[in-house]
C-alpha cells in the first residue's frame, strides 16, 4: 500500500440502512488490489460495524455529524488537507450540490455513488451501480463522466467465484412420502442488506409450509433487528430451515438452492450474476427501476410491492417457478448474461485513467 489513499464517506445505522457501506466495502476492497490504502470516514451504528472495516485492510476515522452539513464538510477538508487522498467517494442520500461542490473545489478527484438523481452533480465521477435510473435522469457538470448500470454492478468477490458451480442447477431434494418419492426444492430467503418491514421471518413460515419446498435457505446481516428471534425460529425447524451470516455460509446456500426471493436491491444483482432465478418483493422506492429492468431482462420476476402483495400471490408465484423448469433455466441464463460481476473493477480502472498524468494534463478520455 505505497500509493496515494482514497477517502470514502459513508454512514451506516439501522435508520438509513447498511446497504451504501456494503457496497462501498466491495470498492474498497477493488481499491486496494491497486495497492491504495482507504479510509472510511463514517458514522457507524453499531460500532461493531467498524471491526468489519477494518478486517478489510482498511482504515476507519470517526465522523463528527451527519453526512451533508456544514460541519461534516469542514471536517471532510481537514481529512483532505492531512491524508492528501487521490481520489474521494461519497455514498451518501442527504448530501447537496454545495456540499459537494465545497469538496471538488479542492481539487481532488470526486465521486458520487448515487442511485436516486436528484440534484445536480459536480463531480468528476457520477456512479451509479444498480440498473436505474438512466442517464437522461442525472443532471451534472459539463465534464462529470457517468458510470452507470450493469457494467458497474457491486458485486463481492465471493458471490462471483460461484459462478462456475452455479453454471447448471442442483439437482431436487429427495424427501420420502410414503411409498413415493418427492423431488423438493430449496428456496432462498435474501431480502438485501437492509429489511426495513421485517418480512425475512413471515416469507420463511409461509414458504416451509408450501407445496414442494423441501428447505429454506436465510441470509441476514448481522444487525437485523430480529436476528435472536429468527435464529430460534431456524433451531426450532432446523431439518427445513437453515440460516447463513457468514461469506462461507452465503456461498454455500447460493450453490445449493434453486431459486431465491429478493427484493430488487444489490443483493439481486449479485444473485443475477450467478444465475439464480428470483422473485422480487419491492420494500423500497428506490429499488424499482432495478426490480423492473432485472424482469425486463428476462432475469427475475416481481411479484409487487411489499403491501400490496397477498400470501396467496407468493405461494402462487413459488409453485409457479417450482414448476416450470425452462423458465428457471431462462432466468439464470439471462442474469448471468446481464451481470458478469467485473463492476468494482472497471470503476478502479475508470478511476486510475482520470488519475493518470494524461488525464491530469487535461487530455480527458472517456473513462470506461
Amino acid at each position: 500500500m505505497n500509493r496515494d489513499p482514497i477517502i470514502v464517506r459513508v454512514d451506516a445505522n439501522a435508520h438509513i440502512g447498511y446497504e451504501r457501506l456494503a457496497r462501498c466495502m466491495i470498492l474498497a476492497a477493488a481499491v486496494q488490489r491497486r495497492r491504495r490504502p482507504v479510509y472510511f470516514l463514517s458514522q457507524l451504528e453499531p460500532n461493531s460495524l467498524a471491526m468489519g472495516i477494518k478486517r478489510g485492510g482498511n482504515q476507519w476515522i470517526a465522523a463528527e455529524h451527519p453526512a451533508g452539513s456544514d460541519a461534516d464538510a469542514e471536517q471532510m477538508l481537514r481529512e483532505i488537507r492531512r491524508l492528501g487522498p487521490a481520489a474521494v467517494f461519497v455514498d451518501e442520500a442527504d448530501v447537496s450540490h454545495d456540499y459537494l461542490a465545497e469538496l471538488a473545489a479542492t481539487g481532488v478527484l470526486l465521486a458520487a455513488t448515487d442511485h436516486g438523481a436528484a440534484i445536480r452533480f459536480p463531480t468528476n465521477l457520477v456512479i451509479n451501480p444498480l440498473l436505474g435510473p438512466n442517464r437522461e435522469s442525472y443532471d451534472h457538470d459539463e465534464n462529470t463522466q457517468l458510470l452507470l448500470g450493469r457494467r458497474y454492478a457491486m458485486v463481492r468477490p465471493e458471490i462471483r467465484r460461484q459462478r462456475p458451480t452455479r453454471s447448471q442447477e442442483p439437482p431436487p431434494v429427495a424427501a420420502q412420502n410414503g411409498a413415493m418419492i418427492l423431488s423438493q426444492y430449496r428456496v432462498l430467503v435474501a431480502l438485501g442488506e437492509d429489511d426495513p418491514n421485517l418480512m425475512t421471518m413471515e416469507l420463511a413460515r409461509l414458504l416451509i409450509n408450501a407445496p414442494r419446498v423441501g428447505k429454506v435457505d436465510i441470509i441476514v446481516r448481522r444487525e437485523h433487528s430480529q436476528l435472536e428471534e429468527i435464529r430460534a425460529m431456524v433451531e426450532a425447524n432446523k431439518e427445513v430451515m437453515t440460516l447463513a451470516l457468514e461469506p462461507a455460509e452465503i456461498a454455500n446456500r447460493i450453490t445449493r438452492c434453486h431459486f431465491a426471493i429478493t427484493a430488487g436491491s444489490g443483493w439481486s444483482l449479485e444473485l443475477a450474476c450467478v444465475g439464480l432465478p428470483q422473485l422480487l418483493l419491492v420494500q423500497n422506492e428506490a429499488h424499482w427501476p432495478n426490480a423492473q429492468r432485472l424482469e425486463d431482462e428476462g432475469a427475475a420476476s416481481i411479484l409487487g410491492w411489499h403491501e400490496s402483495v397477498s400470501a396467496t400471490t407468493i405461494r402462487d408465484g413459488v409453485q409457479n417457478l417450482i414448476v416450470d423448469a425452462m423458465d428457471r433455466k431462462s432466468m439464470a441464463r439471462c442474469g448471468r448474461k446481464l451481470i458478469d460481476g467485473r463492476g468494482p473493477d472497471r470503476l478502479v480502472t475508470a478511476m486510475e485513467i482520470l488519475l493518470s498524468p494524461l488525464a491530469q494534463r487535461g487530455d480527458m478520455q472517456l473513462a470506461a
